[in-house]
């Protein structure tokens, strides 16, 4: 059987058009038995996903690493990051999937909730949380007055007690980690400087080709890709939670040239920064 010559970049698995929702939420059984219970490799650039195994089991695949997801358990999966799952037949829980513009949105005020969300991680599901995920699925499935503000709130809040759970945990002692949470934290702290890729690199004392590699093996991007990604990132929080405008937030973020941030963003984003604006303000 002859390898695909890249990995497939969803929204929700199998769909590519834009995110339906302020976040999505469904059960295992929803999708899986419709892949025959096995989710080929795949990765998500504009969003990241909570699953809760509440019975059953899975096999999965995270960046070429397999380990299992059993019942009780969750699973953090960042954007960008290659996951696969076999899951057992029967298996029962819930996916949630939620767009980077939500997770920025705890960025200002609390930076170590996005550097704790970085990576992948899993565990116990602590019992706020599952209290919470029960809260997201029937948000999401009601059509209240406040049905939006609700599922970006319970949101921020799952996000919050999930990282706070990985932070109780011991973090491995990995340099390759460590420089591409260092990375992830110098492109926040510098990012309307337009630093690049060589000052980066020089910064975390290492070289550009050693820069590349690290990132390339944690998510197959190159760490260009990975600035951009978080400018744009930034770029879309600031749209979706302030009134600036498009033009005043490209130059915020280190882009000299309105026209040229607004092509960015739509490469990056699928569309431009005022239709992403009118979709998210709804």
């Amino acid at each position: 059987m002859t390898a695909p010559q890249t990995i497939p970049v969803f929204t929700l698995f199998g769909e590519t058009s834009a995110f339906p929702d302020v976040v999505h939420c469904e059960r295992i059984w929803d999708r899986a038995p419709l892949h025959d219970w096995e989710i080929a490799p795949h990765r998500h650039h504009v969003l990241v996903q909570v699953l809760h195994m509440r019975s059953g089991a899975a096999s999965v695949r995270i960046d070429g690493r397999e380990s299992s997801l059993t019942d009780g358990e969750f699973l953090f999966v960042p954007a960008g990051i290659v996951h696969a799952f076999r899951f057992r037949r029967g298996c029962e829980g819930l996916v949630l999937s939620f767009p980077l513009s939500v997770v920025a949105g705890l960025a200002a005020g609390a930076p170590e909730v996005q550097r704790a969300l970085q990576d992948p991680f899993a565990g116990p599901a602590p019992d706020l949380a599952l209290i919470l995920m029960e809260r997201l699925r029937d948000s999401f499935a009601s059509a209240g007055s406040f049905r939006a503000a609700e599922l970006l709130a319970t949101s921020h809040l799952l996000l919050v007690t999930l990282a706070a759970a990985r932070a109780e945990e011991p973090q491995e002692a990995n340099p390759a980690s460590r420089y591409l949470r260092e990375f992830d934290t110098q492109i926040l702290d510098h990012m309307a400087e337009g630093w690049g890729v060589t000052q980066h690199a020089r910064a975390l004392g290492i070289t550009t080709g050693h820069l590349n590699r690290i990132c390339r093996g944690a998510t197959g991007q190159t760490a260009s890709h990975r600035i951009e990604s978080a400018v744009m990132t930034e770029a879309a929080r600031l749209l979706a939670f302030t009134r600036l405008p498009a033009a005043e937030i490209g130059f915020e973020l280190g882009f000299d040239d309105p026209s040229y941030f607004s092509r960015r963003f739509r490469h990056l984003r699928g569309e431009s920064p005022s239709a992403y604006r009118r979709r998210v303000a709804g």
